[in-house]
């Protein structure tokens, strides 16, 4: 499902269901429960193996878990293809350089 199609089930724009995702914006608990009936879950799948008092476990290596290179990520498929081209040489210029 994409962020558009959950953005209308839950009658939001995408951009909140972006903002969501990456910590921008925390969801209350009355558009957990909208969110949870349009994938039809139980509001408790998105509290499933979480311990009180545990903090969340990080996974070695995945970079998306660093909300800075997600929302990069986000903004650069955001772009048209011939910007995010250029963007793209230009970082691989400047890692090379590094």
């Amino acid at each position: 499902m994409t962020q558009q199609q959950l953005a209308d089930r839950v009658g939001i724009k995408f951009q909140q269901i972006q903002k969501y995702e990456t910590g921008m914006n925390r969801v209350s608990a009355s558009r957990l429960w909208d969110i949870a009936r349009a994938v039809d879950v139980p509001v408790s799948f998105f509290f499933e193996g979480l311990q009180e008092g545990a903090p969340a476990e990080a996974v070695e290596g995945d970079i998306f878990a660093d909300k800075e290179a997600l929302q990069l990520v986000r903004s650069y498929y955001a772009m048209p293809p011939a910007q995010r081209r250029q963007i793209f040489e230009l970082a691989r210029v400047l890692s090379d350089a590094a």
